[in-house]
């Protein structure tokens, strides 16, 4: 990363910008266009400037070196939760969406977006914007919930969770059947499709067509990368064959090094174990080692042509005369993923491609435990989990009309503040009432005040929960469980956000205290315990 500013162990926030001159800037810009990037299925330390030492992502890595860096921003660790609280501002449960898109009759798993929460999208067409949307859709199957029907003027992509990059439609589940949607038609895709750059073409074309209009744009750019299957194009994957032979240890002591030096973690931080179900490197046979070289160069050719097309968006910004004034967001839906394609799940057929070679454009395979445990890099745990490994995204903001040099800030940040922070951003209200319809207060705080160098108030507290899991984090306490264990552990997180040292014997009334904390949030939202809802039906 370019910016190399030491780390403060305990500091509010890392600045490198005076505050006069960004208050200064943030006065004299007119209405930006806001440009939300997220990432699917990646890990913390996917990217360079935030601990990769060797995926290439030259255009993330200067949107960091030039902008504010946030090193602890939270997802809510699974795919449709944490889309349902980005494009509402709200908790999962609140928008309806308080486990996947498989329909339940109880009102917070129903499945989809109710009438209830707003989309940024609708939020921001009362205030002017056109709004786009290119990618992964996963926040309600039925046409009637597609993202035209929610705000969105124009949109090409996945309505679904996941499939090929090569061939999205076919069906990888007994009984599915998975849409690419242009607007409010189904699309067929052709010869010669490859997902990420399908939809970051459409991205451009928006950005290019928009500047006729003389309105200001939002656009929500939902990758489906680096999500399995693990699909990725000749050219890229041959700049990452052979270069994973060391191993995984190997491999996460050096992007710890790095994260250390840049001033991603603290110095105090420690590497988390192996995770159990990962072997020694060195009792692998040479053709285990080779296939996960293969599985992780393939890999990070995925996230090399997301930062790819990430650079076309940026470029046609600059073609257009809109690069200065556009606020770009980038952050990952949740941590890496452990999950791998096998079991009754899955088709008889994905589970036959998932024994193909990665590089097989036939394949349809994942990087399980092995992969996961090196994107996650120092963190514990996965994808789907509450610990930090599960919920932490790498979060860069890029606005060069007001941010002219680099910040850094450990403030933890949640998804749910995008929605303040888009109509912040473009002088916007949240609204009370949307189409006859009362519409939940936001849980979000704007991270204007961030954004412009300026003293930011932040939360109080912070919660998590999914299929069981729980947590919340009050200040750099963080009291965490997984299902169906259901025993809280304690980590400070100022000495150990890699949660290594748990201390609930030694603090068992802050267990307390953040026990009935995260009740009465849990009760307010709707949360339900996982062998108390109904059985769900439809895509998972």
């Amino acid at each position: 990363m370019r910016t190399t500013h030491a780390f403060i162990t305990g500091a509010l926030l890392l600045l490198t910008i005076p505050v006069a001159m960004a208050q200064k800037a943030a006065r004299t810009v007119k209405r930006p266009n806001i440009i939300i990037i997220l990432a699917d299925d990646m890990g913390y330390s996917d990217i360079g400037c935030f601990g990769s030492t060797v995926a290439r992502t030259p255009n993330l890595d200067q949107m960091a070196g030039t902008g504010l860096v946030m090193t602890q921003f939270y997802n809510a660790s699974r795919c449709c939760p944490s889309r349902a609280s980005l494009l509402t501002g709200l908790y999962q449960h609140q928008a309806g969406v308080g486990d996947m898109v498989n329909t339940r009759v109880e009102p917070a798993y129903q499945g989809y977006l109710n009438n209830n929460c707003v989309t940024i999208a609708e939020a921001l067409k009362n205030s002017g914007y056109n709004t786009y949307m290119a990618g992964k859709w996963h926040v309600g199957t039925a046409p009637d919930h597609w993202p035209v029907k929610r705000g969105f003027d124009h949109h090409f992509g996945l309505i679904d969770g996941a499939g090929s990059y090569f061939d999205p439609t076919h069906p990888y589940r007994p009984n599915q059947h998975l849409t690419v949607a242009l607007d409010d038609k189904p699309y067929q895709p052709g010869k010669d499709f490859y997902a990420t750059d399908a939809y970051a073409g459409y991205a451009v074309k928006y950005i290019k067509d928009n500047k006729a209009t003389g309105k200001p744009f939002f656009l929500y750019m939902a990758f489906t990368a680096p999500h399995w299957p693990l699909h990725a194009l000749p050219e890229d994957i041959a700049n990452y064959k052979g270069k994973f032979m060391g191993g995984w240890d190997k491999l996460r002591q050096e992007r710890f090094e790095k994260m250390k030096r840049s001033g991603i973690i603290p110095a105090s931080t420690k590497l988390s174990v192996r995770d159990s179900r990962v072997p020694d490197w060195d009792t692998l046979t040479d053709k285990e080692k080779a296939d996960w070289d293969d599985k992780m160069a393939v890999y990070s050719a995925m996230v090399d042509r997301m930062d790819q097309n990430i650079g076309r968006i940026r470029k046609a910004l600059k073609e257009t005369g809109q690069d200065q004034n556009t606020v770009i967001m980038f952050l990952s839906d949740n941590g890496a993923s452990h999950e791998t394609i096998r079991g009754p799940g899955f088709t008889q057929e994905m589970q036959e491609a998932s024994a193909k070679p990665a590089s097989d454009p036939t394949s349809f395979t994942a990087y399980g435990f092995p992969g996961a445990n090196v994107s996650n890099t120092p963190l514990a745990l996965f994808k789907h989990w509450e610990y930090e490994g599960g919920i932490s995204t790498p979060f860069i903001v890029s606005y060069p009309a007001v941010i002219k040099h680099p910040m850094k800030s450990n403030r933890p940040g949640h998804i749910v503040d995008l929605m303040s922070t888009c109509l912040d951003l473009a002088g916007g209200k949240y609204p009370t009432t949307y189409r006859g319809q009362p519409i939940k207060p936001t849980e979000g705080i704007s991270l204007k005040p961030l954004i412009e160098g300026r003293t930011w108030k932040g939360h109080d507290a912070l919660f998590w929960e999914h299929e069981g899991g729980r947590a919340v984090r009050q200040g750099d306490w963080k009291l965490v469980s997984q299902y169906p264990e259901n025993k809280w552990q304690l980590f400070d997180l100022k000495n150990d956000r890699s949660e290594q040292n748990d201390l609930a014997a030694q603090y068992p009334d802050k267990v307390t205290t953040l026990t009935k904390l995260y009740q009465q949030w849990a009760d307010r939202i709707g949360v339900i315990e996982p062998q108390k809802l109904s059985k769900g039906k439809g895509d998972l």
